[in-house]
């Protein structure tokens, strides 16, 4: 059994850190330190309108000379952003993940934001999947299966 993004944000939980197009990149990155997260979604007036992450800091502020303290996120935000729905299956995003070279997606669900998704989330949930099919496989190999009947 494939586990899906849902499966994934009924474990992990659905709470989601944002900030507007308008917020400064320090007061971003400060709460981007604050909750140990590497990207936050930018909405504007409740819509998904970016994300942005440590790499834009990194790339658009830290290698271009900007200032931290007067640049805005709407400055440096990623504005095409790719996202995936809650029946989609770890397995898909890893793809699009490896594929895009992406580290989080925000979860969208009838046009809202329900969550967010790292590639460490999407490791673990892979690492737990193999487990679990491995511990069957086991027990099937080992005969400890239950039988069935004809």
């Amino acid at each position: 059994m494939q586990t899906t993004v849902n499966q994934l944000l009924t474990l992990k939980g659905h709470e989601v850190w944002t900030v507007n197009p308008g917020t400064g990149v320090f007061e971003a990155l400060q709460l981007m330190a604050d909750k140990n997260i590497g990207a936050l979604p930018v909405l504007d007036n409740g819509g998904l309108c970016g994300i942005v992450s440590e790499r834009d800091y990194a790339r658009k502020i830290g290698l271009t000379g900007r200032s931290l303290y007067t640049t805005l996120v709407s400055d440096i935000m990623t504005k095409s952003v790719l996202v995936v729905r809650p029946e989609q299956s770890i397995d898909e995003c890893m793809a699009l993940m490896t594929e895009k070279h992406h580290r989080h997606f925000p979860v969208i669900d009838n046009h809202e934001l329900v969550g967010i998704i790292s590639i460490g989330d999407v490791v673990k949930a892979v690492i737990s999947d193999q487990a679990f099919l491995l511990g069957q496989l086991s027990s099937y190999i080992a005969g400890s299966s239950p039988s069935v009947s004809a």
